[in-house]
C-alpha cells in the first residue's frame, strides 16, 4: 500500500501505518487459521507455535541494536512477524503437504528459523512515514561515511587560547564542567583559496528555534513564488552529523548542533559559503533507534553568545565569534531529571539576565553571565517541548507544555503564576502560542499522535475573585480540527495553520472550527511569511 498510494489515508491513518496494522492483522489471521482451522495434527500445531515463540526470542539478541530498541523495543516483533515469519509458515505449510511427519516438522522449524533469522542481517536507520528505513547491517551509515570523509580532511590547527570566562559571583554556585572529559573548541581550517576574514557577530536574523519570537514567522521579507520562472538555486551543499537541530543565524554566521561519532558538537558555519568556522565538542553521545543519534535542541544567539542544550543535558554558553566556552553545566543533574527515551530536546531561551531551559518537564533558569543556577521550576510529567516567552495581561512569563498540561512561571524567579491541567494528554512536543493580550493556545498529544488544541483565557484575578495563585484560567474551547504532533503551527489574521496528522489544516481562533484541510506533507514543518500571507511548507521528504 505505501508503494501504490504513499500519501493516501484510510480511517485517518496514512497507508504506511495501515500497512503495518494490516500486516499484523493478517499475521494474526494466519495464526488463528493454523491453530483452529488447519487440518494439521494438534501436536504439529503446538510444535510450530512453540517454535515461533522460541525463535523470536532467541533471534532478538542477535539482531542489530537498532532493531532491538526500535518502537520502544517492539520493532522486531511488529515488523518481523507479518512479512517474514508468517510468510515462512504459510510457504512451509503449502510446500510440505504430503511429506512424512518427521521431515515435515523439521522443515517447519527450519522455515521458522529462516523467517526470523533474516532479521539478523538488517538494521534500521530510523522511521520515515511510520516505516523503518532498513539497510543491510554491514553497510556504513550516513554518519560513518561523514566520519570517514572528515578523517581525510586537512588537519585541524591547535586549539586557540579561549576567551576568558566570566567570573561567578561569590555567592553563586560554581558552574560545573560537563562531562568528566573536558570539552574542546577548535577553529576549522579554511581552504587556501579563501579570502574571508575573522568572522564577526553582526545583526541577528534568526535568534534560534522558530525565530526571534519563537512563532515561526518571518516579517519584512517577500519571496518570488513563481518557481517555474525563477526557481531557487542551490548555493552550496555540505554534509553534517546527525541530529534534530535547526539553525540560528547572525549575519554571515549560522549555528547548529550535530553528532560526530562520540562527540556532540555545537558548530558554526558561514551562510555565504558553507565553510565551517568553529566546532565545540563535548565527549557525549545520545542515540535511540527511531530518531537516530545526535542532539535534539537548537542553539540560541543572545548578546554575542550561543546557548545550546545537548541531548544528554549538557548546557553550554559559548562565544559566538570563536566558540570558546564561557560556562558549562549539566541541566539534567541540576534538575535531578533522568534521561528520557528521546533525549533532552529543549532549546534555550534568554529573558533578561536569565537563560531558561527545560529538562523533560522541569524548567530551570541560569545566570546568563556566570551559569550559576537561579531557580528550578515545578516538576511536571515528561515533556519534549521548549519554554516559550509570552506576555499575558501585561505580565511577562514563560510557559511550558508537558504531559501534565501547561504551567507558567515568572522568568526572573521561576515562581509559578498559573497552571492548567489537561489530564488526558500524553507527552507534549509542540509549543504554546499567545493569540491575544489574555488568551493562549495550547495543545496535547498521545502516543498515537496529536489530540487537539485548546484556547485558554488567562488573567490576573480581580479582588472579588481571590485565587491561590492570583490568576484565573478559563477554557474557551477545545478543538480536534488541528492536531499538531511532531510539528508546530503558526498564527495569522485570526487563524491557526499547522499539521493535522500528515495534512495541513487551518482553524478559526474564535471557535476552534476547521477552516480548511488539504495537502499531505508527512511530518513536515512550516514558516509563515507574514507580509505575503504565505505559508512556506517543507515536507517530511524534504521538498518545499
Amino acid at each position: 500500500m505505501p508503494a501504490v498510494a504513499p500519501k493516501a489515508e484510510l480511517f485517518g491513518l496514512g497507508t504506511a501505518l495501515v500497512a503495518v496494522a494490516g500486516g499484523l492483522l493478517f499475521a494474526v489471521a494466519i495464526l488463528v487459521w493454523w491453530l483452529f482451522f488447519s487440518r494439521a495434527p494438534w501436536s504439529e500445531r503446538f510444535i510450530v507455535l512453540a517454535a515461533m515463540v522460541v525463535a523470536m526470542f532467541a533471534i532478538a539478541p542477535l539482531t542489530d541494536i537498532s532493531l532491538q530498541n526500535g518502537l520502544m523495543g517492539r520493532m522486531l516483533y511488529v515488523y518481523a512477524f507479518p512479512p517474514t515469519l508468517g510468510l515462512a509458515v504459510v510457504i512451509w505449510a503449502i510446500a510440505s503437504r504430503g511429506v512424512a511427519p518427521g521431515p515435515r516438522r523439521l522443515a517447519g522449524v527450519a522455515a521458522i528459523l529462516i523467517g526470523c533469522g533474516v532479521w539478523t542481517l538488517a538494521r534500521t536507520d530510523g522511521l520515515f512515514w511510520g516505516l523503518p528505513q532498513l539497510a543491510w547491517r554491514w553497510t556504513p551509515t550516513a554518519e560513518d561515511r561523514l566520519l570517514a570523509q572528515t578523517r581525510t580532511d586537512a588537519p585541524i590547527p591547535p586549539t586557540p587560547v579561549p576567551v576568558e570566562s566570566a567570573t561567578p559571583a561569590a555567592s553563586a554556585a560554581p558552574a560545573m564542567p560537563v562531562p568528566v572529559a573536558p570539552p574542546t573548541t577548535t577553529p576549522v581550517e579554511t581552504p587556501a583559496v579563501s579570502t574571508t576574514r575573522e568572522p564577526e557577530v553582526a545583526r541577528v536574523e534568526w535568534a534560534g528555534f522558530r525565530g526571534s519570537d519563537r512563532d515561526g514567522a518571518v516579517r519584512g521579507l517577500r519571496i518570488n513564488t513563481d518557481w517555474s520562472v525563477s526557481p531557487p538555486v542551490e548555493m552550496w551543499r555540505r554534509p553534517v552529523g546527525p541530529g534534530w537541530s535547526s539553525f540560528a543565524v547572525s549575519g554571515d554566521l549560522f549555528y547548529t548542533q550535530e553528532q560526530r561519532g562520540e562527540e556532540e558538537m555545537v558548530t558554526c558555519y558561514k551562510v555565504s559559503t558553507g565553510e565551517p568556522v568553529w566546532r565545540h565538542s563535548d565527549p557525549v553521545r545520545f542515540w535511540e533507534s527511531n530518531g537516530g543519534a545526535g542532539p535534539r535542541g537548537t542553539p540560541t544567539i543572545h548578546s554575542g553568545r550561543v546557548f545550546a542544550l545537548g541531548a544528554t543535558g549538557v548546557l553550554n554558553a559559548l562565544d559566538a565569534r570563536t566558540g570558546a566556552v564561557v560556562w558549562s553545566r549539566n541541566a539534567a543533574t541540576d534538575n535531578a531529571r533522568t534521561l528520557p527515551g528521546w533525549g533532552f530536546t529543549s532549546s534555550p531561551i534568554v529573558i533578561g539576565d536569565v537563560v531558561i531551559v527545560a529538562t523533560s518537564g522541569t524548567m530551570s533558569g541560569y545566570d546568563v553571565a556566570t551559569g550559576a543556577p537561579r531557580w528550578t521550576g515545578p516538576k511536571q510529567l515528561e515533556s519534549y517541548s521548549s519554554p516559550h516567552r509570552v506576555t499575558i495581561d501585561g505580565v511577562p512569563q514563560v510557559i511550558l507544555l508537558s504531559g501534565s498540561g501547561a504551567v507558567a512561571v515568572a522568568p526572573a524567579t521561576g515562581a509559578v503564576l498559573w497552571q492548567h491541567d489537561w489530564p488526558d494528554g500524553g507527552t507534549t512536543i509542540v509549543y504554546p502560542a499567545a493569540i491575544s493580550r489574555t488568551d493562549v493556545l495550547i495543545n496535547t498529544a498521545s502516543a498515537m499522535g496529536g489530540m487537539g488544541m485548546r484556547r485558554l483565557h488567562v488573567a490576573r484575578a480581580a479582588a472579588t475573585v481571590p485565587t491561590a495563585s492570583g490568576w484565573t484560567v478559563e477554557e474557551r474551547w477545545t478543538s480536534n480540527g488541528l492536531k499538531p504532533y511532531f510539528n508546530d503551527y503558526v498564527i495569522h489574521k485570526g487563524y491557526a495553520f499547522g499539521f493535522d496528522g500528515y495534512i495541513v489544516s487551518s482553524i478559526n481562533l474564535e471557535d476552534g472550527k476547521r477552516n480548511w484541510k488539504g495537502g499531505r506533507y508527512g511530518n513536515g514543518q512550516m514558516i509563515l511569511l507574514a507580509d505575503q500571507d504565505l505559508l512556506l511548507v517543507l515536507s517530511e521528504e524534504g521538498w518545499c
